[in-house]
This record gives C-alpha cells, sequence and structure tokens, in this order.
C-alpha cells in the first residue's frame, strides 16, 4: 500500500437559508476517495457563518426540522449587539459555533464509513451566505499512487 495526503478545495453552490445534504458534491469533489482502502477524510468549511454536520440522509423533514430549531435557538430577534451585517448575521455565527467548522469521517475500501442513514450536511445560517467554500483532506492507504 502506498500512504498519500490528497487535498481539494471545493466551492458549493449558493444554498438558501437551511440544511442541506452535501455528501454527492463532495464525493464528487475527491474521487480519488474510491482508490483508498483505509484513511481519512476531513472536511472544513472556511465560513464562521455556514457550518458542517453528519445527519438524517433520508427524510427530508429532518432537515427542515433542524433548521425550525436552530431558528428558535438563536432568533433574529433578539436583542444582538453585532449586527452590522444583518439581522441574520449574529445568529448564523452563534449556530455554527454548535455544529462546527469540520468533520472527520473514516474511509474504508473506497467508501466513507458512514452509517446507512447519514449523509455530509451544510448548515447554511444566512438567509443569503453565497458559495460556500470547503477544504477536503483526504490521508490514507491506496493500492496505487493516486
Amino acid at each position: 500500500p502506498v500512504s498519500c495526503w490528497i487535498q481539494k478545495e471545493l466551492q458549493l453552490p449558493e444554498f438558501p437559508r437551511g440544511f442541506h445534504l452535501i455528501t454527492g458534491h463532495v464525493l464528487r469533489a475527491i474521487p480519488e476517495l474510491s482508490g483508498c482502502t483505509t484513511g481519512l477524510l476531513h472536511v472544513f468549511i472556511r465560513h464562521t457563518s455556514a457550518s458542517l454536520t453528519l445527519q438524517e440522509n433520508a427524510d427530508p423533514d429532518v432537515c427542515r426540522d433542524l433548521a425550525m430549531a436552530f431558528d428558535r435557538l438563536a432568533p433574529e430577534s433578539w436583542p444582538w449587539v453585532h449586527t452590522i451585517e444583518g439581522a441574520d448575521d449574529m445568529p448564523a455565527h452563534v449556530k455554527a459555533a454548535l455544529t462546527g467548522s469540520s468533520l472527520s469521517i473514516p474511509v474504508s475500501r473506497g467508501q466513507l464509513c458512514t452509517g446507512t442513514w447519514q449523509g455530509i450536511c451544510l448548515c447554511e445560517h444566512r438567509n443569503h451566505g453565497g458559495r460556500r467554500q470547503l477544504v477536503l483532506t483526504l490521508h490514507g492507504e491506496f493500492v496505487e499512487e493516486p
């Protein structure tokens, strides 16, 4: 086996506020993953008002319910001090702090070792967050040089 590091940048399309499954975007951006026998994929988002989580990938109601819950946890109506970037900005920072900026997912035999119902989810906390950027870092053992 050959040990190797691979790093790619992925610019996602713009998503509306809410929780969005992006596993397919990630897998298309790093096709070398299919040749990794054992490894780890690290996914990092380069923003402070959006975040990542590993979440339910089968029922879209889960994403809707998560968005509703997060809006209640950090409502725009609170008397926030940081308001220069709009009413949705400070609540977005709070929501991103709750979920985090990265995921580390084991890789085995060319596939992510996620559970049956798990998918990589972009948590877009702004009304107009724009195109979000991810850094994908794969480290692992490959049968041959990727």
